[in-house]
């Protein structure tokens, strides 16, 4: 048997992070939309929000809600199960946390011409 040699913590700071670019990096996602959580933009009791995304922790499980701007040529439902599942995967596999759900929010959509466009 192993020696336990403490206490490992995961600020809810990084869930956000790992969630937020794991969104960013899938296919169809064009950004998050950081509008949206302009008001929450605070770390709660147990989670944190920031850059579109926002984490609620509960012993060893997560929840998190993120607002995306698709690219005008995703399929939307289908761009929403993929960063689900993409989410899930990463904050299992790099923290070992549970995760109980993944809403995705499809704020809006970028057409071709929005590239240059900043917000």
């Amino acid at each position: 048997m192993e020696k336990q040699l403490g206490k490992v913590t995961i600020a809810p700071e990084v869930l956000v992070t790992i969630a937020r670019l794991t969104a960013l990096k899938t296919p169809g996602v064009a950004r998050l939309d950081t509008h949206i959580m302009d008001g929450v933009n605070r770390v709660f009791k147990r989670g944190a929000s920031n850059g579109g995304v926002k984490v609620e922790v509960d012993g060893n499980s997560v929840s998190v809600e993120l607002h995306v701007i698709a690219e005008h040529d995703a399929n939307m439902l289908t761009l929403g199960q993929q960063i689900q599942t993409a989410i899930s995967r990463a904050i299992r596999e790099m923290v070992g946390m549970s995760v109980t759900e993944v809403n995705v929010y499809i704020q809006d959509v970028m057409l071709p011409g929005d590239r240059g466009v900043t917000e």
